[in-house]
């Protein structure tokens, strides 16, 4: 899906949520049980995918502190 939606012309956004944080979320990594994301990851550097890391990014993207009203 990531291949196809970022092959085309013009500005597109490859954007992979990584699963990381087993506190939030079930955690899927490269060596997971279940949901791996080995070749996702591998390919993001060179397709231009963001990743974004749901340990390390996601109050960047999602303040957990803030009301929602706040800027």
């Amino acid at each position: 899906m990531l291949e196809w939606t970022t092959a085309g012309p013009g500005a597109r956004l490859g954007l992979i949520l990584h699963h990381d944080d087993a506190e939030r979320e079930f955690a899927y990594d490269r060596n997971s049980p279940f949901g791996r994301l080995d070749r996702a990851l591998a390919a993001a550097p060179q397709r231009g995918w963001t990743v974004v890391s749901m340990r390390n990014d996601w109050e960047r993207v999602y303040r957990l502190s803030a009301s929602p009203c706040s800027p």
